[in-house]
């Protein structure tokens, strides 16, 4: 059954498009006004209020929490400091990715992991013989992404903490007016960011507190459909549209590795044993057969395509989440998963599994397009990853 966040009663009111999203069995708003246009710029320009509450989190405590996160993940937990937060994929013994998520360290012996998909049965499955604790707190646990170049300006008007000091990927302990939180700077936009984390029962007076801070600077909460074009620019994924967890894929084709994803820098294979370690070791000597990356496509030649057909340039309103064929000099050689319009860039922009002998950055391919029901090609050049990469995100 699907249920309401614990922002809902605040954010059912706001969502005068009545546009919501299922997302891990609860509802979000997909935009809050009928077009996510304004929710995008927020963004960009200003702040936007999104509700994460749907990620799963699990609370890992004892002993041996770490060894068990070393035991799973790809990264070296064992040295995560306390206040630290890692992003992460973890893998099967085939070295395929199976979900990816953060490890944020709260405290000496308790660590937090959140997952887009639910993990609960995989870490008690390795943590067995382990001195260790794994608590479900999804649903006990409410949080929002404060994200966009004027989110540490609205922080600072309603918590005492050091918010010039918070560096990238790092967590403060403090409040909301007088609502205990875990502040961490991370997001999922590719901006200056926050991600705040408190108990369900706190949510409607954080929400209240924050959305008093930022009026007076043009924030605004915003839906899925404009975080979907920010994560993009980002270039950063998202699970079963830009890769298939191991889990539920069907075919092993359908299956990536971290270095196939492009996320080769969290891969610790020097950390000792974990799972998929021989497999990504034996990939890491080879070399992966795919690489990850970012397709700008040419204007003109799109231009021109429709012009052909009478038609102005047609772009879906939102990121299309599909497979697009990529090819070159007539053959397939790769496929694109998530695409949009940048409203800031001015570019038409995908997400793309390349072969790796196609993915050297300029290199030209072309893009499948469907003009007047007729499959046509548009000229695209590869990238390296993000598209958009603005200092004040780690400054």
């Amino acid at each position: 059954m699907l249920r309401g966040t614990p922002f809902h009663t605040r954010t059912a009111p706001l969502c005068q498009a009545q546009n919501w999203r299922r997302w891990a069995g609860s509802l979000v708003a997909g935009s809050y006004e009928l077009s996510h246009e304004r929710e995008y710029w927020a963004v960009r320009d200003s702040a936007a209020l999104f509700d994460i509450s749907p990620l799963y989190k699990y609370l890992i405590t004892g002993r041996d929490a770490a060894r068990l996160l070393d035991r799973v993940v790809t990264r070296r937990v064992s040295q995560c400091a306390v206040g630290q937060v890692l992003y992460t994929p973890w893998c099967d013994e085939a070295g395929k990715v199976i979900d990816d998520g953060t490890v944020a360290r709260l405290d000496e012996t308790t660590y937090r992991l959140t997952s887009a998909d639910p993990n609960l049965r995989w870490l008690h499955l390795n943590a067995r013989g382990l001195s260790v604790e794994i608590v479900d707190v999804s649903e006990r646990t409410a949080a929002l992404a404060l994200q966009g170049p004027l989110a540490r300006r609205i922080l600072q008007q309603v918590s005492p903490a050091d918010f010039d000091r918070l560096k990238y990927f790092r967590l403060a302990h403090t409040t909301v007016r007088d609502v205990p939180v875990t502040i961490s700077r991370t997001g999922y936009t590719g901006d200056l960011g926050y991600e705040l984390w408190t108990d369900a029962a706190h949510a409607e007076r954080l929400w209240d507190a924050l959305m008093d801070a930022g009026r007076g600077y043009g924030m605004t909460p915003a839906g899925i459909l404009a975080l979907d074009v920010a994560r993009v620019e980002a270039g950063l994924l998202l699970i079963e549209v830009d890769y298939q967890s191991a889990r539920h894929a069907l075919t092993e084709a359908e299956t990536s590795t971290p270095y196939e994803l492009g996320l080769g820098w969290t891969v610790a294979l020097d950390k000792g044993n974990f799972v998929g370690r021989k497999a990504l070791q034996a990939e890491q000597a080879r070399g992966p057969a795919w690489q990850f990356v970012g397709l700008e496509v040419e204007w003109k030649s799109l231009e021109r395509l429709y012009a052909e057909a009478g038609l102005p340039p047609q772009l879906p309103a939102a990121t299309l989440r599909a497979s697009v064929p990529v090819a070159s000099l007539g053959r397939q050689i790769g496929y694109a998963t998530s695409l949009a319009w940048s409203p800031l860039l001015k570019k038409y922009m995908a997400l793309a599994h390349l072969e790796a002998a196609h993915a050297r950055p300029d290199n030209l391919v072309m893009l499948e397009v469907t003009v007047q029901h007729r499959r046509r090609y548009a000229p695209a050049r590869v990238v390296t990853l993000p598209f958009f990469n603005p200092e004040r995100k780690r400054a």
